[in-house]
C-alpha cells in the first residue's frame, strides 16, 4: 500500500516526491508577505520525520549553507521517512542580518509560542503547530554569536538515549551536555520527548568551510544512524569521532583593553596556561589571561577590543583529555588539511604558562 501524503501548511506532498512549501509567517510594513521556506522530501517508505533547521538566529548563516548542501546529497533519492529542511527560521533577522526579531526578541526564547502573543511568540507558535508537531527528531544548526567563533560541537541534554545516539552519530569532535534554556526550541522539543541536538560552529555572518563541511557530514551521519538513507558500504574503520566534555567554563577579561590572543581554537591548554594578553593602547598596563582549567579551547572571541568581564575564551574540561585530543586529531584528519590547518592548527603544550 502506498504511503500516505505528508501535509504541511495545507499542502500535500505525495510519497516519493519533494516540494518546497512557503509557510506564511507575517507581512512587512509594505504589505509584502514573508514566508518560512520548507523543503519537504517525503520518502516512499515509512521512517523517521527529521527536521533540520538553521538561522533561528537570523545572523547565523552557516546553517543555511549546511541545509543547502544536504539537499544536494544523492542518497536522498533512497530516503526512508521524511526530511523537513528549514534553512531560515528567523526570516526577519536573516533579511536584516541580525540575530533578533524587529522587536529585539530572541526567537529562540519564545517557544512554545502563542497564537496571539508577540511577533516572536506567533512565529514560534507557527513553527510548532505547522512543523514541529509532525517531527520525530530535530537537528538545530547554530553558530557562535557576533565575533565569537565556535569549534564544531554538539550541545544536547544527554538524558534521552536517542538524543545521545544522534549526538554521537553526528561526529563533531566535542559534545557538551548542555542544560535546557527556558523558551528555546530545544527545551520545547525535549518537553515533548522529541530527540533534539544543536550543532554549533563558526561565527555569525560568516561562512566557514570547515564548519559547513563538518555540519553536512554530521547531518548525513545522523540520517544514516536513523536508517533514513543507506549506510556506506565496506568495513568501518575504528575511530574516535567525539568526546563528551565533563564541563566548560567561559574565561573573561580582567581589565578593559586590547586583547592579543595566544591560544587558538581547538588547542589543548593546561590550567594556568596563558590564553591571551590584554593591555591598554600604550602597553603600560598589561594583564595575562590564564586558563582556569586544563582542556580544549572551544570558542574564541575574535574582536580584540574587550571590556572588563567580557567573555573571550570558552574552555571545555574532559575526564580523559587524551581521548578528547584523539577526537580532535580525527576531526582534523577527516577534512581538507590546508583548510583545517588555517582554522584548527595543531599546537603542543605551551611551556610558557604565565
Amino acid at each position: 500500500m502506498a504511503r500516505a501524503p505528508f501535509t504541511i501548511a495545507d499542502t500535500e506532498i505525495k510519497a516519493g516526491t519533494r516540494q518546497t512549501v512557503e509557510v506564511p509567517v507575517a507581512k512587512l510594513y509594505t504589505h509584502t508577505p514573508l514566508h518560512i521556506p520548507v523543503e519537504v522530501i517525503h520518502g516512499r517508505r515509512d521512517g523517521p520525520v527529521l527536521m533540520v533547521c538553521g538561522a533561528i538566529h537570523g545572523d547565523e548563516i552557516n546553517g543555511v549553507e549546511i541545509v543547502r548542501r544536504v539537499l544536494k546529497n544523492s542518497a536522498l533519492r533512497h530516503l526512508r521517512g521524511t526530511l523537513l529542511a528549514v534553512p531560515i527560521v528567523n526570516i526577519f533577522g536573516f533579511v536584516q542580518r541580525t540575530r533578533y526579531l524587529p522587536d529585539r526578541r530572541d526567537l529562540n526564547r519564545c517557544f512554545p509560542g502563542s497564537e496571539s502573543g508577540s511577533l516572536g511568540g506567533r512565529i514560534a507558535y507557527l513553527l510548532r503547530t505547522q512543523i514541529m508537531e509532525k517531527v520525530t527528531h530535530i537537528i538545530d544548526l547554530h553558530t557562535g554569536a557576533i565575533h565569537r567563533f565556535n569549534l564544531p560541537q554538539i550541545r544536547a541534554e544527554l538524558k534521552n538515549p536517542e538524543t545521545v545516539r544522534m549526538a554521537e552519530a553526528f561526529g563533531a569532535p566535542i559534545i557538551l551536555n548542555a542544560g535546557l534554556r527556558e523558551g528555546s526550541l530545544r527545551a520545547y522539543a525535549d518537553s515533548q520527548d522529541i530527540p533534539v541536538i544543536t550543532f554549533e560552529g563558526g561565527e555569525a555572518l560568516r561562512f566557514d568551510d570547515v564548519v559547513i563541511t563538518s555540519g553536512v557530514k554530521g547531518v548525513v551521519r545522523v540520517m544514516r544512524a536513523l536508517e533514513m538513507i543507506p549506510s556506506k558500504k565496506g568495513p568501518k574503520a575504528p575511530r574516535k569521532r567525539s568526546e563528551t566534555a565533563a564541563m566548560s567554563l567561559w574565561v573573561r577579561a580582567d581589565i578593559d583593553g586590547i586583547m592579543r590572543p595566544v591560544a587558538r581554537l581547538g588547542q589543548k591548554v593546561r590550567k594556568g596556561q596563558r590564553l591571551a594578553m590584554v593591555a591598554d593602547p600604550f602597553g603600560e598596563t598589561e594583564v595575562s589571561v590564564l586558563s582556569p582549567i586544563s582542556g580544549i579551547v572551544i570558542c574564541v572571541n575574535n574582536l580584540p577590543l574587550v571590556n572588563e568581564g567580557e567573555a573571550i575564551y570558552h574552555v571545555a574540561r574532559f575526564d580523559e583529555l587524551g581521548e578528547a585530543e584523539k577526537a580532535m586529531d580525527y576531526f582534523r584528519s577527516s577534512l581538507d588539511p590546508e583548510v583545517t590547518e588555517a582554522v584548527l592548527p595543531v599546537h603542543p603544550w605551551d611551556n610558557d604558562s604565565k
